[in-house]
C-alpha cells in the first residue's frame, strides 16, 4: 500500500501547489485589483503602495499565479511563506496568542503550506519540472529518477 502512495506522491503535491496557489492568488486579487468583491464588497481595492497591505496582496498574487503554474515554485513559495509569517506576527499575533483566537489561521495555514513547498517543489504538472527535464538532458528525455519525500 506505502509503495503505491508512493508513487501518487508528485500528483498529489502537484495537485496540493495548485490549489494552494490558487486561492493564496485570489488573496492577492481581491486586495489588488478589487475581484471578487474587494476589500470592502463593493470592489474595492487597497490603495497603491499603502504598507504593508499592498505590498502583502502584490506578493499574494504574484507569488500565488508563480506556485499556480509551478514556476520558480520554491522562490515563490519562500517569499510567500515570510510574507505570511510576517502578517501572522505584526497582524494577528498582537490580538491574541493562539491563530483560533486572533484569526490568523489563514495567515498561520498559507505560511507552513508555503514553506512545505520550499522543501518538496513543485510536484507534478509543474512548468518547474518540464524545463528541468527539457535543460538536463539531450532530446528532452528524462535521465534522472526522483524518488518521493518518504517519513
Amino acid at each position: 500500500m506505502s509503495e503505491r502512495l508512493n508513487s501518487a506522491q508528485p500528483y498529489a503535491l502537484g495537485l496540493f501547489r495548485i490549489v494552494v496557489g490558487l486561492l493564496f492568488a485570489c488573496h492577492g486579487a481581491v486586495a489588488l485589483l478589487g475581484l471578487l468583491g474587494g476589500v470592502d464588497g463593493a470592489g474595492g481595492a487597497v490603495e497603491a503602495g499603502a504598507w504593508p497591505r499592498w505590498y502583502a496582496a502584490l506578493i499574494e498574487l504574484v507569488g500565488g499565479c508563480l506556485v499556480l503554474l509551478g514556476l520558480a515554485t520554491r522562490a515563490a513559495a519562500f517569499l510567500s511563506s515570510g510574507a505570511m509569517a510576517y502578517a501572522y506576527f505584526t497582524v494577528h499575533q498582537p490580538d491574541a496568542l493562539w491563530p483560533i483566537q486572533n484569526h490568523g489561521e489563514g495567515a498561520a495555514l498559507y505560511c507552513w503550506a508555503m514553506f512545505l513547498l520550499v522543501f518538496t517543489g513543485s510536484g507534478a504538472f509543474g512548468l518547474d519540472r518540464l524545463f528541468a527535464r527539457r535543460s538536463s538532458s539531450p532530446g528532452g528525455r528524462r535521465t534522472t529518477e526522483r524518488t518521493p519525500v518518504t517519513a
